[in-house]
């Protein structure tokens, strides 16, 4: 009878730090993905819904420290495990690489959450107020001078937006844009006779986490033409890491080509062909 030999390498026992190191790291994906999921429909408040995602982020690290110390026991006693520590090092790769990049953000930006076209009378919050006024939330004043300083320097770019349209066409354009952004619309008023301000307060939301910041445009005349002013505001924590920087930039590039591409194009008069007679209006 022909006897069976087994590889020696199958016949090594299989590391149980490797194990905890890839159980480690599918737990912290899937308790990352629900805590997403809690912020995003609000099925907890916000300090639960973050200790969920911090504690997600700590299973990922421990998860590499555990692989790491797996990783030196295969290298001393040759037991099997290296496929799941590859394993969990890639899960863990997926779950900290975009915290790790606003951690960066963080370091780099100013530690502002409030950013406006006009920091001298930045559009107010009026119907979004009540929706700030919940625990932890930040204020719906804005949040001043300091902030004003640090917008200034950080993103000079943010001015009002100046128009080449009446207030009703510009009020039009910025609902318009604000409808495709999905922006959940809390209150719109046209700039009606006799101050012909128009207003609308909306709340967009952050891509991943799905953190909810306010925004208020405010539409004023300036003769014939308008004049547009942005407001976005983070409803919790003291820095938004560049977000309502982005989206008010965003509209405001949004806004000018809207307008210009709306503009009728003015036809250049045809000159002559040589050679033929113009025709003399009687």
């Amino acid at each position: 009878m022909a006897r069976r030999f087994s590889a020696p390498y199958q016949s090594e026992p299989l590391s149980s730090l490797a194990t905890w190191s890839r159980n480690l790291a599918i737990f912290s994906a899937v308790a990352v993905v629900v805590s997403i999921l809690i912020v995003r429909f609000g099925f907890l408040e916000m300090k639960p819904a973050l200790a969920t995602f911090f504690g997600a982020l700590a299973c990922a690290v421990l998860s590499i420290l555990v692989g790491l110390a797996a990783f030196a026991a295969i290298w001393q006693n040759g037991s099997r495990g290296m496929g799941r520590i590859l394993l969990a090092f890639l899960i863990n790769a997926v779950v900290l690489a975009y915290p790790a990049y606003l951690g960066l953000q963080y370091r780099k930006l100013p530690k502002i959450y409030d950013i406006t076209t006009d920091p001298i009378d930045p559009p107010r919050f009026e119907a979004l107020a009540r929706l700030r006024s919940g625990d932890g939330a930040n204020s719906a004043v804005y949040a001043g001078l300091y902030s004003a300083e640090q917008q200034r320097l950080a993103y000079p770019e943010i001015e009002t937006v100046e128009l080449d349209a009446p207030p009703q066409r510009a009020y039009e354009v910025v609902l318009q844009l604000v409808a495709k952004r999905k922006w959940l619309v809390i209150d719109e008023r046209p700039p009606q006779p006799p101050r012909r301000v128009g207003r609308i307060e909306a709340v967009a939301r952050t891509p991943i986490m799905g953190f909810r910041e306010d925004v208020s445009i405010r539409i004023t005349p300036d003769g014939e033409d308008s004049r547009v002013d942005i407001r976005s505001s983070s409803r919790y924590f003291e820095s938004d890491l560049g977000s309502n920087a982005a989206r008010v930039s965003r509209l405001i590039e949004d806004i000018n080509s809207a307008v210009d591409s709306a503009k009728p194009a003015t036809k250049k008069p045809q000159a002559p062909v040589k050679g033929q007679a113009k025709t003399v209006k009687k």
